[in-house]
C-alpha cells in the first residue's frame, strides 16, 4: 500500500526527470535531425511559414538534411531562409531539392554542449531536491504517527535518490554521445 503523499512526490519527481530528459534531447550531437531546421521561417506566398509546413524534411544520412519543397518555386526562398536563420549551415540547391550538409563539430563546440548538458542535469537535481524539501515540510506539519512519518521519510528519500541517479545516468549517456567523434 502506498501513501498518497508518496504517490504525489513520485509524480512530481517523474515530471522533473522527464523535463530534464527532454532538455537533454534538445542538445544536438552533430547528427542530422529534421528538428534542426523545421522551425525556420520561410517567405512563402506573401507570408511567413515554418519550413515543415511547406516542405518534406528528411535525413538521408547522419551528416545531411534534405529538404524537398512541395512547390518547386520555393527552393530559393528556403535556401535564403536557412542562411538568414543563422544556424551555421550552408544550404546547397540541387535542382528541386535543398541539401544542408552539417559541418563537423569542433572539440570546443562539443565541450560547450557538455557544459550545457551539465547545467541541465544540475537544474534537474535542484528541482528534485526542492520537491523533496517541500514534501518533507508537509510531512513534518502533518499529524502522522511517528513510525509512519519515519517510513514515509525513508521512502521519499529513496525516491529522491533514484531520481537524482536517473538524471546522472541520462547526463553520462549524453556526455558520452557528445564526446564521441
Amino acid at each position: 500500500m502506498s501513501h498518497p503523499l508518496l504517490n504525489d512526490t513520485n509524480a512530481k519527481m517523474k515530471k522533473a526527470l522527464d523535463h530534464s530528459t527532454h532538455e537533454f534531447a534538445s542538445i544536438h550531437t552533430g547528427k542530422a535531425t529534421p528538428t534542426m531546421v523545421e522551425g525556420v521561417m520561410v517567405e512563402a506566398y506573401g507570408s511567413q511559414m515554418r519550413l515543415k509546413e511547406c516542405a518534406a524534411i528528411t535525413t538521408p544520412d547522419s551528416r545531411m538534411i534534405q529538404i524537398q519543397p512541395w512547390d518547386a518555386s520555393l527552393t530559393k526562398a528556403i535556401e535564403k531562409a536557412i542562411q538568414v536563420a543563422n544556424l551555421g549551415f550552408n544550404p546547397v540547391v540541387d535542382g528541386k531539392i535543398v541539401r544542408v550538409p552539417l559541418p563537423d563539430m569542433s572539440r570546443e563546440r562539443r565541450l560547450e554542449f557538455v557544459k550545457t548538458a551539465s547545467r541541465i542535469a544540475e537544474e534537474g537535481r535542484v528541482q528534485i531536491r526542492n520537491i523533496r524539501r517541500d514534501v518533507m515540510e508537509t510531512l513534518k506539519k502533518s499529524k502522522f504517527p511517528e513510525d509512519e512519518a519515519k517510513r514515509l521519510e525513508k521512502d521519499i528519500q529513496a525516491a529522491t535518490d533514484k531520481a537524482i541517479k536517473d538524471i546522472g545516468d541520462h547526463f553520462t549517456a549524453k556526455e558520452k554521445e557528445l564526446l564521441a567523434v
